[in-house]
């Protein structure tokens, strides 16, 4: 059973971002700026910062952030296993709330994998 369709999540909140980015463009502009310098691979590669990402996602309980960080995952090369294994740190760090958000992780990345056409790999 589907709970949320997180493509549609993610494709409705890029029109409200948009709205946003127009309303504030320099804020934005930082913003933007703060998530390159935040994403782009150093010592971390980029698929280990959107598992992180995820992770706070889903301990901070935030929707769009589970749906634009799953769908990031998907992009970086993110398997299933490794979801998984990141939705145990959210709950260790969130307990009972996260719980709830790890299911819908899970099912956001399942969701973004089927979009792009693929079966989630699990290792």
């Amino acid at each position: 059973m589907m709970h949320k369709d997180w493509p549609a999540i993610a494709a409705e909140l890029t029109g409200a971002i948009k709205e946003v980015r127009l309303g504030s463009p320099e804020v934005m502009k930082a913003f933007s700026a703060m998530a390159r310098a935040a994403t782009q691979a150093g010592v971390l590669d980029t698929k280990t910062k959107e598992l992180i990402a995820l992770a706070i996602s889903v301990a901070i309980c935030c929707d769009g952030c589970v749906a634009f960080h799953s769908q990031a995952a998907v992009k970086r090369g993110a398997t299933r296993d490794e979801i998984l294994e990141t939705m145990g740190m959210a709950l260790y760090m969130g307990a009972g709330p996260s719980l709830m958000y790890a299911a819908q992780a899970v099912e956001a990345f399942d969701q973004f994998t089927a979009e792009a056409g693929g079966e989630a790999p699990t290792q």
